[in-house]
């Protein structure tokens, strides 16, 4: 008998949506019918709402272990369960350790198994001191190597110099792993920075004006012209212009193998908001650095542009980068000494429907691309992704016709801090599963029974061929 029989749902796929009877059973969905005859054991009617499957989230930093004061594994993946999420992959930094060596990977990794609410992968670290490690990650199961161009903030994540992104690029596509990166240059930045600070500016204008768009630009040339030379696979992560997707989108077309993730984020809020919201109060505090992040957010044209990128579907896949901090490094007047990152991995469904399917007609079939398939091929991730016969019965069920304010007590995060908080969404999300089980209803996580560490499928690019004397001339 199935478990569960999600009755008439309009389910969303990237296909196209139909409105089918859901049945699962062993965690996985089993039938996807105009109408399953049969009862299974726990049935929900669902007319008037839609079934996505389950966002998968490439890009957040959860802090665990080290900074769980920061965030931390239960409530982060909580809320990313709150918002329609069914699996995240963990970056290599901000925990303590950060995730560079087999032995760091199985601390994060013992620290998943007993805290997640969902099913998880791990990035590993790709720095100057670490390259030698990078098949014992690659064995454990990570689904790639994250490097900075720039300046991580963190002392134990250095940036990679040209010569090492170089190498490292050449170690992961023998591995069959992509390398992502944060593409912004460090000469470039460190140096507009050093020079407004000197000058003793330090306003919202002065911090953007140490990160302008042609930063990121030269970044993502030089990453693409290695990952050409090396053939490796390259993604580049939190593309917050427009500009710099067209500058990627031209290589990929030319043969470059390049995902394009962009972020919730810069499709919401333009650089007007960054020092609109510096004045904000959440419970009676003031915040300046709510949308803080680098690259920081761009002008209202280049978020024009960077929407009629995804419209065209030149970009790949939307993460939240998700990076939360306490209260108190969110503070204070000088800009460039507050902490960045944008606390938003509850909300990227959420603004994905509402800037994006009821504002400009973002079709649905291509939100569950962007959220979930894409993710899903991109790295290798089995079983997941997809709301068909034989793939994990991940989803989530969200009323479309329903809108709702996002107020405090509505988040999971450890910090209730979020430039999202005040605003108006449509499509609030009922219900969220995970391999058939319920894991967020009637606004409760419930922690699935046996987290699961989702390991890459890895294609190893061919060999070249063997050089046998005896054929040459």
């Amino acid at each position: 008998m199935l478990e569960w029989i999600i009755r008439q749902a309009q389910i969303v796929r990237p296909q196209g949506v139909l409105q089918a009877d859901l049945g699962i059973a062993e965690g996985k969905i089993a039938r996807l019918e105009p109408e399953i005859a049969e009862p299974a054991r726990q049935e929900i009617r669902a007319e008037g709402l839609h079934l996505f499957p389950g966002t998968i989230d490439v890009h957040v930093h959860f802090n665990q272990p080290g900074h769980t004061d920061w965030e931390g594994i239960a409530s982060g993946s909580a809320a990313l369960a709150a918002g329609g999420g069914t699996l995240f992959v963990d970056m290599p930094l901000n925990s303590v350790p950060c995730t560079l060596d087999a032995e760091s990977f199985d601390l994060k990794l013992a620290a998943m198994r007993s805290l997640s609410a969902t099913d998880f992968a791990l990035w590993g670290g790709l720095t100057p001191g670490n390259l030698e490690h990078l098949p014992e990650l690659a064995a454990r199961g990570v689904v790639g190597f994250k490097a900075f161009m720039s300046n991580s903030g963190l002392p134990e994540f250095p940036s990679c110099d040209v010569a090492t992104l170089y190498e490292g690029m050449k170690v992961a596509a023998e591995l069959g792993l992509p390398v992502a990166v944060h593409a912004e240059s460090d000469a470039l930045t460190a140096h507009l920075t050093r020079t407004l600070r000197a000058q003793g500016k330090t306003t919202w204008h002065d911090y953007l004006a140490s990160r302008p768009v042609f930063t990121e630009l030269e970044a993502i040339a030089q990453a693409l012209i290695l990952a050409r030379e090396t053939e490796c696979k390259l993604h580049i992560v939190h593309i917050s212009s427009g500009s710099g997707v067209a500058l990627a989108a031209e290589a990929k077309a030319q043969g470059v193998d390049v995902s394009l993730e962009t972020c919730p984020h810069y499709l919401a809020f333009s650089e007007a908001d960054l020092e609109r919201l510096a004045s904000r109060e959440v419970a009676g505090l003031r915040f300046s650095a709510l949308t803080k992040c680098a690259p920081p957010l761009r002008s209202e044209l280049e978020r024009e542009l960077l929407w009629s990128q995804v419209l065209e579907g030149k970009v790949d896949l939307i993460g939240s980068d998700h990076s939360p901090s306490p209260a108190h490094l969110k503070q204070g007047q000088d800009a460039f000494a507050q902490w960045g990152g944008v606390a938003g991995v509850q909300s990227t469904l959420g603004v994905l429907l509402r800037e994006g399917w009821h504002r400009r007609g973002l079709p649905l079939e291509a939100i569950a691309s962007l959220l979930a398939e894409a993710p899903a091929r991109r790295f290798g991730l089995e079983g997941k992704g997809r709301l068909e016969p034989g793939y994990d019965a991940d989803f989530t069920l969200a009323d479309l016709q329903q809108s709702f304010t996002l107020q405090p007590e509505d988040l999971f995060y450890r910090h209730k801090l979020s430039p999202y908080l005040g605003q108006s969404f449509i499509g609030k999300v009922q219900r969220t599963f995970i391999r058939g089980q319920p894991v967020f209803a009637d606004g409760m996580v419930r922690p699935v029974a046996d987290p699961t560490l989702i390991r890459p499928r890895v294609e190893l690019p061919p060999s070249p061929a063997s050089f046998d004397p005896k054929e040459s001339p």
